[in-house]
């Protein structure tokens, strides 16, 4: 699950990412507000479609099973793994 809210929080960042690489390869500072305060709603905007999307598609194209699921037991000795039959 962690890694699901770090992928989501990530996408959320990388329009800010590459805008700063933008303001780097145009020679201006990225530290400076100036630069960020016009374009910091659109940067969110983006941010938060581009995670909605990558969420929505993930949902969309993720394995559905459709048996009823066996958790982990013994058999003869042997540890059988959880299983969808």
């Amino acid at each position: 699950m962690l890694r699901v809210i770090i992928e989501e929080v990530l996408l959320f960042v990388l329009p800010f990412c590459v805008f700063a690489a933008y303001l780097v390869v145009k020679r201006r500072n990225p530290f400076d507000v100036e630069h960020w305060s016009r374009h910091a709603f659109w940067l969110s905007v983006t941010g938060l479609l581009l995670a909605i999307a990558v969420l929505a598609y993930t949902g969309f194209i993720a394995p559905r099973s459709q048996g009823a699921y066996e958790p982990p037991h013994m058999e003869n000795g042997v540890l059988v793994p959880g299983r969808f039959k």
